[in-house]
């Protein structure tokens, strides 16, 4: 077990820094090689309005005139050990991690993502809370009870909602549930946890279900495709021969037989989830990594960009990393790999 562990964790650390090498390939080496100059490139740093003097004023003081390698090995330091930027009038420190420096705001990338994500692991935790519930709920009632009315009737919401888009049905939410019933919050609306736990709740409650929505639809159907695979297995039918209880047949052997696709799904899917959920957090004005990550595309703002996809990078790399111990936990087979 320890073994294995260690073997995990080498093998995160070792794609964190792959994710690294990847991030800085896909904003610096390829528009190098798409014919981009280190003005161009500093133009983005700059803004839309910046003239040609800025422009090379900045390429100057981030080295985009240095050697990849050198300009790698400066971005690699500056996540472990912080870095320097010249604006022109001071020096201004970026403290480690130093996900950029945003020259249009005049502020590190960091503090800004550290504030978003407190809305997006709001969004995501309570969302996700929902959805594995709903969804392994229904796929595990809608698999014992296959082909009745039950099954049929989850299947088809589940269709439903994986077919529909988030802002639709967030849209259509909204109508309903808070402009004309005045059921929820309107869009806009966030307290914070730590400010009030339950307003918290309350101005989260639409965008949680309509977000979980989606995600618990395919897990019903996930989990049913499962269940119906797990409960025909030969040590199901040994635990049922042996007189034990249904419902320990159903939690023990089957559903836990059943939960290894669930678990690889749901890292996988938080993971990219608190790395902004772009359509919901818009839908619904939250000023989470997502809509941070659309405004700093409409400003040319390179440094946010980098700075969201590397956060995303790292969580998803962490949620699997969590997902190959937990299958330790839920596969003893696991263990003897």
């Amino acid at each position: 077990m320890t073994t294995y562990i260690i073997r995990r964790l080498i093998g995160a650390v070792i794609m964190l820094l792959i994710v690294s090498m990847v991030t800085f390939a896909i904003f610096f080496l390829v528009p190098r090689l798409a014919g981009a100059t280190p003005e161009s490139l500093a133009s983005r740093y700059a803004g839309r309005t910046a003239t040609a003097e800025t422009q090379k004023l900045i390429a100057d003081r981030l080295g985009f005139n240095d050697p990849l390698v050198v300009q790698y090995g400066r971005f690699v330091k500056g996540l472990v050990a912080g870095s320097e930027f010249d604006t022109g009038a001071s020096i201004e420190q970026c403290p480690a991690p130093c996900f950029g420096y945003s020259y249009i705001t005049q502020q590190p990338v960091w503090p800004d993502l550290v504030d978003r994500s407190r809305v997006t692991l709001s969004l995501a935790v309570g969302a996700a809370a929902i959805w594995v519930f709903a969804g392994v709920a229904a796929g595990v009632v809608s698999a014992l009870r296959r082909g009745s009315f039950f099954d049929r009737a989850a299947m088809g919401i589940a269709l439903a909602g994986v077919s529909l888009p988030v802002f639709f049905t967030g849209m259509i939410s909204l109508v309903f549930f808070s402009y004309s019933l005045g059921l929820t919050a309107p869009g806009g609306t966030y307290v914070d946890f730590t400010v009030n736990p339950a307003q918290w709740a309350y101005s989260l409650i639409l965008p949680w279900i309509t977000l979980a929505f989606l995600f618990a639809a395919g897990y019903a159907r996930l989990t049913r495709a499962g269940m119906l695979e797990t409960m025909n297995e030969d040590y199901v039918r040994t635990a049922r021969a042996k007189g034990l209880p249904e419902r320990t047949v159903v939690v023990k052997h089957g559903l836990r037989g059943a939960l290894t696709p669930i678990v690889t799904i749901f890292g996988l899917d938080f993971g990219l989830l608190l790395g902004g959920a772009v359509l919901t957090e818009s839908t619904f004005s939250l000023n989470g990594l997502g809509k941070y990550a659309i405004d700093a595309i409409t400003n040319n703002d390179l440094p946010k960009v980098m700075g969201v996809t590397l956060l995303a990078a790292v969580f998803v790399v962490v949620a699997n990393l969590i997902v190959d111990l937990l299958y330790a936990v839920v596969d003893p087979r696991v263990r003897l790999s």
